[in-house]
């Protein structure tokens, strides 16, 4: 995995683990269509965060536990 983009991953998670985030806003704010900058897609891919049922707003994106394990790590 590239490390290029790991501070970018890890501020996905940070910005998530504060509070669950409506699906099509974290799409609003992390996809992206360049192929050397996968953020969102390595970040699930790596069981960082997940997408998750969301009741009546609709799916929302959490940090899983490996992600929080991850900020901790890092010191975050």
């Amino acid at each position: 995995m590239p490390e290029t983009h790991e501070p970018l991953i890890l501020d996905l998670v940070a910005w998530v683990a504060v509070e669950p985030k409506p699906y099509t806003e974290v799409m609003d704010a992390w996809r992206t269509s360049c192929p050397r900058l996968p953020v969102w897609e390595d970040a699930i891919d790596r069981g960082l965060v997940a997408r998750t049922a969301g009741g009546m707003a609709g799916p929302v994106v959490k940090a899983t536990p490996a992600g929080l394990a991850l900020l901790r790590a890092s010191g975050r």
